[in-house]
């Protein structure tokens, strides 16, 4: 599925999102991150349809600067009205509190891993789905830096490893655009694509992914 990705800069577009499945709201990139603004936005994209994925993203990881107790606020806030949530495998403490949240509303949990710098080993990457799975994730994400084909190579050669179990792999940098297409083929479950600013390095524009992603797998 495509997901298409922004924050409050691009919500008019999010709401349109032209061939996406999902939209995913980064309430990180917010220029004012409060529950009630996130809250006000999640109510706009209910009213659009889509499946919404709701993201505070934390600095570590790609994120604008967040204390863990503001992203705590604004995803329990926010729970009534996204679908799912995305949460950092690295971010423990918070999960701890925030996933018993959004276990009892029935959302569906992502947590997820970004290598900013480059893409670790395949080890590494099957012990951080390892991770996440014992913490209680439905879907894993994982997204790296992959400056060449090699990168993109372990990227393909973990999604082929754990495509059963629900994973979702995208690389950031030069095999980004590649990597959006490739990675779905080998069973990754969703892949992401901007209506705006991106909010990851080697993002494609979300209609020009959701036109190829149509025409490459009609089914």
């Amino acid at each position: 599925r495509v997901v298409a990705a922004g924050g409050d800069a691009e919500v008019d577009a999010l709401a349109a999102a032209d061939g996406a499945d999902l939209v995913e709201l980064r309430a990180d990139l917010f220029d004012d991150p409060r529950p009630d603004t996130v809250t006000a936005v999640l109510v706009r994209l209910r009213a659009a349809g889509r499946p919404i994925i709701l993201t505070v993203r934390a600095a570590a990881e790609g994120g604008r600067p967040l204390d863990d107790g503001r992203r705590q606020e604004i995803y329990l806030a926010g729970l009534p009205y996204a679908d799912a949530i995305d949460l950092e495998i690295a971010s423990t403490a918070l999960a701890r509190e925030v996933l018993p949240a959004a276990r009892a509303a029935g959302r569906t949990v992502i947590l997820s891993a970004h290598a900013l710098d480059a893409t670790p080993p395949p080890a590494t990457l099957l012990a951080l789905i390892g991770r996440a799975e014992t913490l209680g994730a439905d879907l894993v994400k994982l997204a790296a830096h992959a400056p060449d084909l090699p990168a993109l190579q372990t990227l393909l050669e973990v999604t082929l490893a754990a495509r059963a179990r629900g994973i979702v792999t995208l690389a950031m940098g030069p095999m980004g655009p590649l990597s959006r297409l490739v990675l779905p083929a080998a069973g990754s479950l969703l892949t992401y694509g901007r209506v705006g600013r991106p909010t990851a390095p080697g993002q494609l524009a979300a209609a020009e992914l959701a036109a190829l992603v149509r025409r490459l797998f009609p089914g």
